[in-house]
């Protein structure tokens, strides 16, 4: 089998002499008994459907083209069972690490102590919130969703990333995704054991509800905080919402009445457990945070510390995706779990210290720098796409602020194949695995969302950069 355009990074369909990866065997037998007319057709059915279903994101700073459609492509990330088993076992020892280190900043702080990471990464981070010191989440949780960014770049060769413990979105995306390859084509599913991803709403509920505060009484009552329409996720919280037979709800639909945090109703205010935040620290409560903000619930963070209401993800669990503590995650991970990492970070230069910014500033151009707080694949560069004057412009930067920077290799990400009038051709990839966390328990969901970049050549897959996604199979074997 062939594709147009192959390169020499790792693909993940076909070996160097084009014979097909075991994981795909089936779905390449299948590729070459079909017409490339129905293809496209069912290609372009694909994108009809997304349209129809409200399937788009927003995109900030431009002026037309507000929202956009996420562009599908239906070729199959395909995932082996032995694979996603070694996966798994390095994700949960990730997830465990952070929840522990969480814990730990807002208390004792032992691994300060300890002189594992600086102190002033901690008490000098916008993300670190002083408000959460000495609380303790119920059933001590602080990330109940997170979203872990992971890379390929050979045959066992996978790297974190980053990590997404403050509101981690696009698992709405994944939902539909296996939502569209199930409706276009089943037969592709009698003929490969692929693990399910359909139950994630039930499980979302099913972990939420396991986190419910001590004021809890009977079946908790579990409702989606979104800031509204205009915000670029507002598909996904809808959508979650509506898979979980919870309410959706602004900050103007709740109130704290008699020590609880209670929504509007048609039979008037009833009193929420659980809330599934969507809107960042900084607006959830103008009594405690950022006084003009109209999007959160005065007086939620004094209800949270009397144990009237889980907030989750907790408040202050930003940090965790701070890009300058993400250097320091092996170190994390072995003090908190006492093994080393299982999934390797990627190497990384801290801008804020001298002999990294110089080295930095020496070999921008084969670099890939990212803000501390960045996120959606704005306020970075990718050196080898630049051009002359966008290297001078981000050199700058970096001398002016250079703690607001991390920089990290240009790897060499795998490739999958996308559909393209030519044929299949080999583009870039990342993976973003969903990890529901509850006192009952971990659950990864098998696969996650395949985010791909449409242009040939680029690394950069971000939706609201030009990339799109693609259906995640981990196979049953």
């Amino acid at each position: 089998m062939t594709m147009t355009g192959e390169t020499p990074h790792f693909d993940e369909m076909l070996r160097a002499d084009g014979s097909v990866r075991d994981p795909y065997d089936e779905f390449c037998a299948w590729y070459s008994a079909q017409d490339a007319g129905r293809l496209r057709i069912k290609s372009r059915d694909a994108e009809n459907f997304f349209r129809r279903t409200g399937i788009t994101f927003a995109v900030y700073g431009e002026e037309e083209a507000s929202e956009r459609l996420i562009p599908f492509d239906i070729v199959p990330r395909i995932i082996s069972g032995r694979e996603w088993a070694r996966l798994s076992r390095g994700i949960e020892q990730r997830v465990r690490a952070i929840n522990a280190f969480l814990y730990d900043i807002y208390h004792r702080q032992e691994i300060l102590r300890a002189g594992r990471i600086p102190i002033e990464l901690i008490a000098k981070n916008d993300a670190y919130l002083p408000q959460m010191i000495g609380m303790d989440p119920p059933g001590g949780i602080y990330t109940h969703i997170i979203g872990v960014d992971i890379v390929r770049t050979g045959p066992d060769q996978f790297y974190v990333l980053e990590d997404n413990a403050r509101t981690p979105s696009g698992v709405s995306y994944m939902l539909e995704n296996r939502e569209t390859m199930l409706h276009m084509f089943p037969e592709l599913f009698r003929k490969n054991r692929v693990r399910e991803v359909s139950d994630y709403p039930r499980k979302l509920r099913r972990s939420l509800a396991a986190s419910a505060p001590r004021a809890c009484n009977g079946a908790p009552e579990i409702a989606v905080l979104t800031p509204g329409i205009h915000n670029s996720a507002y598909f996904e919280h809808s959508f979650l919402a509506d898979q979980m037979g919870a309410e959706l709800v602004e900050g103007h639909d709740l109130r704290v009445i008699d020590g609880r945090v209670a929504m509007r109703t048609t039979q008037g205010y009833r009193a929420i457990d659980v809330l599934y935040r969507r809107v960042d620290d900084d607006y959830l409560d103008p009594l405690t945070f950022r006084p003009e903000s109209a999007l959160g619930v005065p007086g939620i963070m004094d209800v949270y510390r009397a144990g009237g209401i889980t907030i989750a993800n907790a408040p202050g669990t930003g940090i965790s995706d701070d890009k300058a503590l993400y250097s320091y995650m092996p170190e994390i991970i072995e003090f908190y779990t006492g093994e080393k990492a299982i999934l390797e970070n990627v190497p990384t230069w801290r801008c804020s210290e001298a002999d990294s910014l110089a080295y930095v500033l020496e070999h921008l151009a084969e670099l890939v720098v990212k803000e501390v707080h960045g996120s959606g694949g704005y306020g970075m560069l990718v050196g080898p796409a630049a051009n002359r004057k966008e290297l001078a412009a981000f050199r700058a930067k970096l001398k002016a602020r250079p703690a607001n920077y991390i920089a990290q290799p240009t790897l060499s990400l795998s490739t999958v194949p996308i559909m393209t009038r030519q044929g299949l051709a080999p583009r870039h990839v990342d993976l973003r695995p969903f990890v529901l966390v509850s006192p009952k328990g971990i659950d990864i969901t098998p696969g996650g969302l395949t985010r791909v970049a449409l242009k040939k050549g680029s690394l950069v897959v971000n939706s609201s950069q030009g990339g799109g996604t693609k259906d995640s199979w981990v196979l049953d074997e």
